[in-house]
């Protein structure tokens, strides 16, 4: 197995948490960690400085067919890549567009090749493969990069469960091929991260993730999973991939979730999580503060003068719930990122304190407390 970059700080005693750093080229990242999602080579709404001073995002992500449509290869190359293109100096990983082939299951055909797609811009005709996708990921240039998979839906018939998963891991072994053939563009090295499918199987997921851990890369994804299930069979699967994935790896779990899915899958030993719902909630109305939930919307909120989250950011403590319930009725930009500020905020906020209290054998009892106190709406 490669050398691993990443270190285990404390084992949680009462569960499979635990604290760790993982190394990269652009630095270190304390895990458990929450990545906001920068989609376009922007977190919707939030300039890479209020990113970095306000919100201290270690890391964010950016999509691989999103950016190879625009601003495209060339651009990127151009420019040096994702990270001189953003001016974006902290780690930065890619999710490969496997997740884009499963949402636009109307403008795509899936097959042994690739995936042939229509693009959502202009309805262009494109070709993704296992191989074009490492070498798009290493013209992006981001410290981690996934392998190209197929995300089942949820509900998904075992057959095709079946079918899927073989077509994967066929796919993940010509990504790596490709990774291995291949070196980095600007003078950084990359971690490429297989990614365990196998929709809501568990003998499917066994199978995945025992393949998955064989390959022995430097990171472990789960991915296909918050695709509408019940959180429960999300944490089944989870713990099952946990269960099996090498200990000594992170694990990254795709594309969730909500506080509370955060910290059930921490309990189960997750590392990486990313995911769009701080940011779209926030576009919403719908607050997380450190007393609960606040629907901004609501008339009550209309003549509330207190900060937005008194123990939140220097941003939420100087405006009220009034002026951002003010600023979101009205649609003002402003609204939209004062609102995604607080989420990103406290998301961040919830992943240290999550490090405080596994590596004081407190884990348990304060994730209990926080769940209740993240699904209360105010």
């Amino acid at each position: 197995m490669d050398k691993s970059p990443f270190k285990i700080n404390h084992n949680a005693s009462a569960s499979r948490a635990r604290v760790g750093q993982l190394q990269t080229a652009h630095g270190m990242i304390d895990t458990p960690v929450f990545m906001p999602v920068g989609t376009l080579g922007t977190v919707k709404g939030v300039e890479q400085s209020i990113l970095e001073e306000v919100i201290d995002a270690q890391i964010i992500l950016g999509n691989t067919y999103h950016l190879y449509l625009r601003p495209g290869l060339e651009i990127l190359q151009e420019a040096g890549g994702l990270h001189a293109f953003i001016d974006w100096k902290r780690p930065m990983l890619t999710d490969s567009g496997g997740y884009q082939v499963y949402s636009l299951a109307k403008s795509r055909k899936i097959k042994e090749e690739g995936v042939t797609f229509s693009s959502h811009i202009d309805g262009s005709k494109h070709l993704f493969t296992p191989e074009n996708v490492v070498e798009t990921q290493r013209i992006i240039g981001a410290d981690i990069m996934m392998a190209f998979d197929e995300c089942t839906p949820y509900p998904c018939e075992l057959a095709y469960a079946k079918k899927s998963l073989q077509l994967t891991h066929r796919w993940v072994d010509r990504c790596m091929a490709k990774f291995a053939a291949t070196d980095p563009l600007y003078g950084h090295e990359q971690i490429f991260a297989p990614i365990v499918q196998g929709s809501v199987y568990p003998d499917l997921r066994r199978e995945a993730a025992q393949h998955i851990a064989d390959l022995g890369a430097q990171i472990n994804a789960i991915g296909g999973l918050s695709v509408g299930e019940p959180a429960d069979l999300m944490y089944e699967m989870t713990e099952i991939c946990t269960a099996i994935l090498p200990a000594d790896r992170p694990r990254y779990l795709m594309g969730v979730g909500t506080p509370a899915n955060l910290l059930e899958c921490i309990d189960r030993g997750i590392d990486m999580f990313d995911c769009v719902l701080p940011t779209r909630n926030a576009r919403h109305g719908l607050i997380y503060t450190s007393e609960g939930q606040v629907n901004i919307r609501n008339r009550k909120w209309a003549t509330c003068h207190d900060p937005i989250d008194a123990n939140g950011s220097r941003m939420s403590q100087r405006y009220s719930k009034a002026y951002l319930r003010h600023l979101i009725m009205c649609k003002e930009m402003l609204g939209a990122q004062l609102a995604s500020m607080q989420n990103l905020h406290f998301y961040q906020f919830l992943m240290k304190q999550a490090r405080i209290e596994i590596a004081n054998d407190t884990f348990s009892s304060w994730k209990d407390e926080m769940i209740t106190l993240t699904t209360t709406r105010l």
